[in-house]
């Protein structure tokens, strides 16, 4: 008998594509002692808490029930990569490092709470929250990170089309994945929240549409 979905030939979706998109499970890491802080944590490399241990095994036993899930590609660092490799190991998966996966360079802002990077850099800090172009003092933009994410998923969607990724990452780069599967503008990136250890689905078909089917889903936390 021959592979309906292996063929094209399915039913279409509501969108009228035929063909099996390749579904971004995207997956925050757990929880740092910056979370807890609520500082900017972008390339400094804090460890999970022990709190955030216990979430990466709770996404564990919920995602590595999971027989679709094809590969798991991860952040480079730490947090990313502990969160990553917990339901990697219920898939008897290895786990594949994407660097453009990685959070938001904050540069100088590294570490400082909101109030206090606003206090340091008033003009900037609110320039950079009016305009994706505006980079952090010595750091990224939001329109860089944009690009870098977007390379990264088209390498993703060559790599493995048509299959199930889970990828672990931060909240800038899921959001930037997110706002690509909406067609929205930069603004979701400042109204849209996403918790620790939460889960959304964003698929992506070869003709280039697009459909997110779930947004920070924290159901394994409970």
């Amino acid at each position: 008998m021959t592979n309906a979905t292996a063929t094209g030939d399915r039913s279409p979706t509501w969108q009228g594509q035929r063909v099996r998109p390749t579904r971004l499970l995207l997956l925050r890491h757990g929880q740092t002692e910056l979370s807890v802080q609520r500082r900017y944590s972008g390339r400094g490399n804090p460890e999970l808490t022990e709190l955030g241990r216990r979430q990466a095994a709770a996404a564990a036993t919920r995602l590595g029930a999971d027989p679709e899930i094809a590969a798991v590609v991860s952040s480079p660092l730490s947090r990313a990569q502990t969160t990553a490799r917990a339901v990697a190991d219920r898939l008897g998966l290895e786990v594949t490092v994407s660097d453009g996966l990685i959070e938001t360079d904050f540069g100088a802002w590294e570490g400082l709470t909101f109030t206090e990077a606003a206090e340091r850099d008033p003009d900037l800090h609110s320039r950079w929250l009016a305009d994706t172009g505006v980079p952090a003092p010595d750091g990224e933009s939001f329109a860089q990170v944009a690009e870098r994410v977007r390379l990264a998923k088209d390498s993703l969607l060559q790599r493995y089309s048509g299959q199930t990724v889970l990828v672990v990452s931060h909240v800038t780069p899921i959001k930037s994945l997110l706002r690509e599967a909406l067609g929205s503008g930069p603004e979701l990136l400042f109204r849209l929240h996403l918790d620790l250890a939460s889960l959304s689905i964003a698929e992506f078909f070869p003709d280039g549409g697009s459909v997110v089917r779930l947004v920070n889903d924290t159901g394994h936390l409970d």
